[in-house]
């Protein structure tokens, strides 16, 4: 070999070098950068899972975008079942549910918006009815007091929608679910309470003559009556609902204050008592 051959193959032999370097550099920059690239990808990957999640949680809080307080349509069929199982079989006369020889009567005066007594329908009254009011001892008679609906009219119209089912016995049906439906404050504050959502209530009552419905609600005997229960709840000092009246059957019933209205054991302990007397 001669020496002008030795230098151009040590030239090779470097260039190769060189280039196998540089190859070696290119191959490790660019790990260098698909590694940025994924873990960059990586944080917004966490990035995107953290604000789905965020996107969610807003939905259920919301509601899912959808009015709160406005039952669909699974929501208004259980309602329905309940509330049947819960009346069914037991009598009503107008807004009284009960035997009308039951030996201990109790007056309920609610407003139909109010959310205490929303807590006192879905917590002691059930355990009230199937205990007391189902086996004939307790007749119960719903009346009216505005307390928490904030129009009058409204107030008006509600109730005397109640009471105008009463006409065809099925007054409670209609104020429990009502009571079960019961819009958030701010809906009703709001105008939540309109007409149509009234006879959407009307629509759910099992076997109620929608027709007849509509023309009692102008019976101006059904005004009277909640005029007449706003008497009779000034003359018992009552400024709040639920207020209650308790006693023997045609004797004078009593002001009754509870210790709980979530609890049925306080009623439970009330007509036991009254029920030896």
């Amino acid at each position: 070999m001669t020496p002008v051959e030795s230098d151009e193959e040590d030239l090779t032999r470097k260039q190769r070098r060189e280039q196998a370097r540089t190859q070696r550099k290119a191959m490790e920059e660019a790990a260098a950068a698909s590694a940025v690239r994924r873990t960059r990808l990586t944080q917004l990957g966490i990035v995107a899972s953290v604000v789905v999640v965020a996107i969610i949680v807003v939905l259920i809080a919301t509601g899912g975008g959808s009015k709160k307080g406005i039952p669909t349509k699974h929501e208004q069929n259980s309602v329905v079942h309940e509330v049947s199982a819960l009346l069914g079989g037991i009598h009503q006369s107008g807004n009284v549910l009960g035997s009308p020889t039951a030996p201990v009567s109790l007056q309920y005066f609610g407003d139909l918006e109010c959310p205490i007594c929303q807590k006192f329908t879905l917590g002691a009254l059930p355990t009230v009815i199937s205990k007391w009011v189902r086996t004939g001892k307790l007749k119960i008679e719903y009346r009216s007091l505005e307390t928490a609906t904030r129009e009058p009219e409204v107030f008006k119209s509600q109730q005397v929608a109640a009471y105008a089912a009463g006409k065809q016995n099925l007054a409670w049906h209609f104020i429990e679910t009502f009571y079960h439906e019961q819009l958030p404050e701010e809906q009703e504050d709001a105008g939540g309470v309109t007409e149509s959502y009234i006879q959407g209530i009307a629509q759910q009552v099992p076997g109620l003559d929608l027709t007849q419905w509509t023309n009692d609600r102008s019976d101006p005997e059904l005004t009277n009556e909640v005029t007449t229960d706003a008497q009779a709840a000034n003359d018992a000092g009552f400024t709040g609902t639920p207020s209650f009246l308790i006693g023997k059957t045609g004797s004078k019933l009593q002001p009754y204050t509870p210790s709980s209205l979530t609890e049925p054991g306080p009623f439970s302990e009330t007509l036991e008592k009254l029920l030896k007397t």
